[in-house]
């Protein structure tokens, strides 16, 4: 035999895998459910208790207690196990810090601890809890690795560590990552489920809210329920922060708590990224104001033109950085030597069944203890009633063990009460110490009485173990930190774009572009204008009008179809851009569809009715509800006759007029209640009777009895009037109408009429890109056979394609 024996490598390395595995997963990265520990943790909180490291002595070295651990208990490197001291230590890390540090424990930033030889620890008051009674026998004693000595197996733990302080940790194939939680909740919790066993998991949430996280914060309730259901689920998180005006006029957002266990210094970089990347452009300054006074203070000052734009920067900043992040609970332990997920009400169960069995043997323990000492006490009692025989009996001794048994033999005693006896001293002798042994005598009665009675009877067991559940929950709980609260299950698109006004444009050609309003400067009556955008030789522009960024978008075809689009999902451009081609916008759009009109609106759920125009002049309603399940592929707006098309649309009131006016300057007012709400797939009816090569060209609006109105027409060749609304007669639909525009060869066909107050600004859109932004009060009112004065200086082979009021609530 050479000793070498052959062996199958696969099963070989399986094995010894699996060996290592458990190993890491049952004494390494896995807490006990009943103490809440890992391993190298419970060997740092003994070795502290045995250094006599208690909350009321002077703090150590900490090298001392790791050197203490690493020679006795933990034969690994030393640090790994200054590192899991450090930990305990740190308020942001644990709800209830077990170690009391002194010197430089680390930071939020991740800044590292100081070397062991500088710094000190002792044991908090919390960690006393959690080693009481231990020298009661309440729990299993081990060999250490070398068998010089013993150590617990588990810590008696009064308190409930696991669920208050939480856990993480990764082991092989498997992670623990187990939130911390407030003492008094779970304390109550506790108490509740003592008083009814089969208490439900929504009666038990009536005392524990969710986590509580040392750092505070804000936690959704999104996900509490079923983590403590199933032991496992995603939590949303974020940070505190508030919105407020610094002292030089800008919004500033000073977040003071942030997200568990996230890196300060992360945070700030990530924010400082993101400015960087285009995604919170509003930043103006950025600024770390933590000290120990607030150990969070991050001031996020806003640039001066986002004032007012708080709320938008910091969805932002919750959308594109760690303020907002995801807790995943995997409440994952120890249990009989195995791993196990636990919902929230079983892990609370071995904790109780741990206190009870700790419980049970504190009270074996102090009942023999007593009975030991009763014994000895009734010895020494019954010595004290011959005590002259006794001492007799003593001095005719020669020996200790002649004497002993001489007693023994005497008074029938016990081997024990002989030697108490014999070791008794003189003082004792006295009469007031007989009186002082009797009351003690007496005392220990009724405590074996009161001892024997918990062991008896379940209820009273029990009854003392809530006792110190209320005791523990009355020295040690403190108010929540985390506040539980509802929580949008995600930042919508929305929240992050600021509500802005936009110039939309449309060119023949099919580009369209939205432009921030501010960069049309306004101008006076008859200037040039500046130009709407860069277009080809053959493309003119078609459309122009302002709508709010979160507005909806409908673009209405030539053929009675409508899309809608976010007016934020819309390209955005300079003044000078061409813009997208709406195909690439609406692929549903078909070859031979042109969009004929663009409508936005904040929502389908308001009141009101959509009412359309055609060339031919029908019209039509259908209540805007009726539109809210636009898809990409479109939906039916209108039925329209062959050769028909639609030229405008917009949103009806109670109460309205219509006026439809013609390219030959012809206007028709009528009120809108003659035309009756129809579904969306209708064709209307005759709204205006149109003469031999005439067509509709324009659509208003005019609110019931607003005869102090006023009509704006514009023409082709940028002439423009205001006519006041009660100079057009209020007819029956159906009519020739009445003259609104002198049309003459100077004029140039209508291009559009709106109603206006008289208040508002006024976007003129050239066919050749040409846009002015002037004021409508620059418009001279006159009657309806005027022709108006200028409002755009227009070039050779250009002329006007439409025209646009601004209200004043449409500004910024």
């Amino acid at each position: 035999m050479t000793g070498i024996q052959p062996v199958d490598i696969t099963s070989e390395v399986k094995t010894n895998f699996i060996n290592y595995a458990m190993n890491v997963i049952v004494d390494r990265a896995l807490p006990d459910v009943r103490d809440g520990m890992k391993p190298v943790q419970r060997r740092i909180m003994y070795a502290m208790l045995q250094e006599g490291l208690a909350s009321n002595v002077k703090h150590a070295k900490s090298a001392s207690v790791v050197g203490e651990v690493m020679k006795r208990y933990h034969p690994h490197g030393d640090s790994s196990i200054y590192d899991a001291m450090v930990r305990l230590g740190q308020w942001w890390n644990m709800r209830y810090t077990l170690v009391d540090p002194q010197g430089n424990f680390g930071s939020m930033d991740g800044d590292m601890a100081a070397a062991m030889r500088y710094t000190e620890a002792r044991m908090t008051k919390v960690a006393e809890e959690i080693l009481a009674d231990l020298e009661k026998e309440t729990v299993d004693l081990k060999p250490n690795y070398d068998e010089t000595t013993t150590e617990p197996t588990v810590l008696p733990s009064a308190v409930p560590n696991l669920l208050i302080n939480g856990a993480s940790g990764i082991a092989v194939g498997m992670a623990t990552n187990i939130p911390p939680h407030n003492l008094t909740e779970i304390s109550n919790g506790l108490l509740a489920l003592i008083d009814n066993p089969a208490i439900t998991l929504d009666e038990m949430m009536t005392h524990v809210q969710g986590p509580d996280f040392p750092t505070g914060g804000r936690i959704a309730k999104v996900g509490i329920r079923e983590a403590y259901a199933t032991g496992h689920a995603g939590l949303k998180v974020r940070g505190k922060a508030r919105i407020e005006e610094g002292k030089n006029g800008r919004t500033q957002i000073i977040i003071s708590e942030i997200p568990y266990q996230l890196n300060k210094t992360n945070l700030l970089q990530t924010i400082s990224a993101m400015y960087k990347a285009g995604k919170i452009p509003d930043i103006g300054a950025l600024r770390d104001e933590s000290d120990r006074k607030e150990p969070v203070r991050i001031v996020i000052e806003l640039k001066r033109s986002a004032a007012g734009m708080g709320t938008l920067v910091l969805n932002q900043l919750y959308k594109y950085t760690q303020l907002q992040s995801s807790y995943t609970v995997m409440n994952l332990s120890i249990v009989n030597g195995e791993p196990r997920v636990l919902p929230l009400i079983d892990t609370m169960r071995y904790f109780l069944d741990h206190r009870r069995d700790v419980v049970t043997r504190r009270t074996v323990y102090d009942l023999r203890k007593a009975k030991e000492r009763a014994h000895v006490l009734e010895g020494l009692l019954k010595a004290l009633d011959h005590i002259d025989e006794v001492i007799s009996l003593i001095r005719a001794s020669n020996t200790g063990a002649e004497a002993r048994d001489g007693l023994m033999a005497r008074f029938g005693l016990s081997e024990i009460q002989a030697q108490a006896i014999l070791d008794m001293r003189l003082q004792r002798l006295v009469g007031l110490e007989r009186e002082k042994l009797q009351g003690e005598y007496d005392e220990l009665q009724k405590t074996i009485t009161r001892l024997e009675s918990i062991l008896g009877d379940e209820k009273l067991l029990w009854r003392e173990i809530k006792k110190e559940i209320r005791d523990i929950r009355d020295r040690y709980g403190d108010a929540r930190r985390s506040v539980i609260t509802e929580l949008e299950e995600d930042i919508n698109k929305e929240d992050l774009i600021a509500v802005e006004d936009m110039v939309i444009t449309m060119t023949r050609a099919g580009y369209v572009k939205r432009t921030n309003l501010t960069a049309y400067r306004e101008q006076k009556r008859g200037g040039r204008g500046s130009s709407g955008g860069k277009l080809r030789e053959e493309d003119a522009n078609t459309g122009v009008f302002v709508g709010s960024t979160h507005d909806y978008l409908l673009f209405f075809t030539d053929q009675g179809r409508v899309f809608h689009e976010k007016i934020y999902d819309l390209p955005e451009a300079g003044r000078d851009a061409k813009g997208t081609h709406i195909r690439n916008l609406l692929p549903g759009l078909r070859d031979d569809e042109n969009i004929a009109s663009v409508l936005s609106v904040s929502g389908f759920d308001q009141p009101g009715s959509f009412i359309f125009a055609t060339k031919s002049g029908v019209i039509k309603k259908s209540l805007i509800t009726d539109y809210a399940n636009i898809t990409s592929a479109g939906l039916i707006a209108i039925n329209l006759q062959p050769g028909d098309e639609l030229i405008g649309v917009d949103i009806q009131q109670d109460g309205d007029d219509v006026v439809l006016a013609t390219k030959n300057g012809q206007a028709m007012r009528f009120e809108a209640t003659l035309v009756r709400d129809t579904g969306r797939a209708t064709q209307g009816v005759i709204g205006i009777r149109l003469r031999e090569g005439d067509e509709v060209v324009s659509m208003a609006l005019v609110p019931g009895n607003d005869e102090e109105g006023e009509l704006l027409a514009i023409s082709e060749c940028g002439l423009g009037k205001r006519t006041k609304v009660s100079d057009y007669p209020s007819k029956g639909r159906g009519g020739l109408g009445v003259i609104t525009l002198d049309v003459t060869d100077k004029t140039g066909k209508l291009v559009t009429l709106a109603h206006v107050a008289g208040n508002e600004e006024l976007m003129v859109l050239t066919e050749k890109g040409t846009v002015i932004r002037t004021r409508v009060e620059e418009v001279r009112v006159t009657g309806r056979n005027a022709q108006g004065v200028k409002v755009i200086n227009i070039g050779d082979k250009d002329r006007v394609i439409d025209a646009f009021p601004i209200r004043k609530e449409d500004e910024l």
